[in-house]
């Protein structure tokens, strides 16, 4: 399992054992990896929150991750939190076993992936390109994306 890293409180917003992926709503490559985990999570143990939203916004700030700069996706879940590969490998535990294979890249020191993360990360824009502003759920997958209570 990745390491985490440990809030003394849980995370606003979610049920106990709720996972929520924190994902840069204007990036293309973020939508399409919200995409892919919305095909593919068939038991909806995962939910989604852009980093814009005012649920993103709070969840960033319960971590202590920057609420202005978005250079890593996040995985939340009760008082744990994962950032960048570890995040990756969180997501990857959570989806059918199919994708499990995925997993054996954790052989890879962590320095490495977090370096390539990083990169890839850095240049998501000018490599796959920016929405104007952050993209709404399609009707039917809305239950997916986390709703602070009205």
């Amino acid at each position: 399992m990745p390491d985490s890293r440990i809030r003394p409180t849980p995370a606003p917003l979610l049920n106990p054992g709720e996972t929520v992926v924190l994902f840069d709503g204007v990036c293309k490559l973020c939508n399409g990896w919200a995409r892919f985990l919305i095909r593919h999570d068939h038991q909806h143990r995962v939910r989604l929150a852009a980093v814009q939203s005012p649920e993103g916004q709070a969840l960033l700030a319960w971590a202590g991750l920057p609420v202005d700069q978005f250079d890593t996706m996040a995985v939340i879940r009760d008082r744990h939190y994962w950032v960048r590969s570890d995040a990756f490998f969180e997501i990857v535990a959570q989806l059918p076993a199919r994708w499990w294979p995925a997993r054996l890249l954790r052989i890879v020191p962590r320095a490495l992936r977090d370096w390539t993360y990083d990169c890839v990360a850095l240049n998501r824009y000018r490599i796959f390109g920016k929405y104007d502003t952050c993209l709404l759920p399609d009707p039917d997958h809305e239950r997916r994306f986390l709703k602070a209570p009205v």
